[in-house]
């Protein structure tokens, strides 16, 4: 894998059910050598679940990354005009982050570094996991897949029985991804069969 001293901006969206599995993808990026810059959604940092607390998730990332995670807009503003990234992966990415992103709408520190990524034409890869992909949000999805400069993880259908608007990115192969979109293309295919990796 060529990401050694690859510079990664890591926003980390308020999936809290993906979150374990989007904190061990983190630590394979770091054993591949990239540079993690945590920046963490309000949702993690305001909400207690039955997946973990807001100390649960600040502890496991900032381990992780080995930085303490960046929550306010004004301390990832700079990350554009001063070209913190090489990538930016936004990971989980909720379809209601999806929303924002698709709509230019700029309210948190995860969408202020996505505009401050894309204001440079520099790559934005996206992780999605949402109940309403394929729903009320499959609008969103559709306008993000012909934006240029976004790419996406490559996803499919996690419960198409029970939940057939859902969509959930293959985190495994996240690491393949970035690279591909540090070449300026998008990994195929992008629509997979998902199974469970438990």
């Amino acid at each position: 894998m060529a990401l050694s001293g690859v510079k990664v901006g890591l926003a980390v969206g308020g999936s809290h059910c993906n979150m374990s599995r989007a904190i061990a993808t983190m630590g394979e990026l770091v054993e591949l050598g990239a540079d993690l810059t945590p920046i963490m959604s309000g949702a993690l940092m305001r909400d207690t679940t039955r997946f973990g607390t807001p100390d649960d998730w600040w502890g496991a990332v900032s381990r992780v990354t080995g930085k303490e995670p960046l929550t306010e807009i004004p301390e990832v503003e700079p990350s554009g005009p001063q070209h913190w990234f090489d990538v930016l992966l936004v990971m989980p990415c909720t379809g209601n982050t999806m929303a924002k992103i698709a709509n230019a709408i700029n309210d948190s520190a995860t969408t202020m570094a996505v505009k401050a990524q894309l204001r440079n034409a520099r790559p934005v890869v996206l992780a999605i996991t949402t109940n309403d992909a394929l729903g009320m949000n499959a609008m969103n999805l559709g306008r993000l897949l012909a934006c240029r400069s976004i790419y996406f993880v490559p996803f499919g259908q996690d419960n198409p029985i029970v939940k057939p608007r859902s969509v959930d990115a293959h985190l495994e192969r996240v690491p393949e991804t970035l690279e591909a979109a540090l070449e300026g293309r998008q990994l195929q295919p992008i629509l997979m069969e998902w199974r469970n990796p438990a």
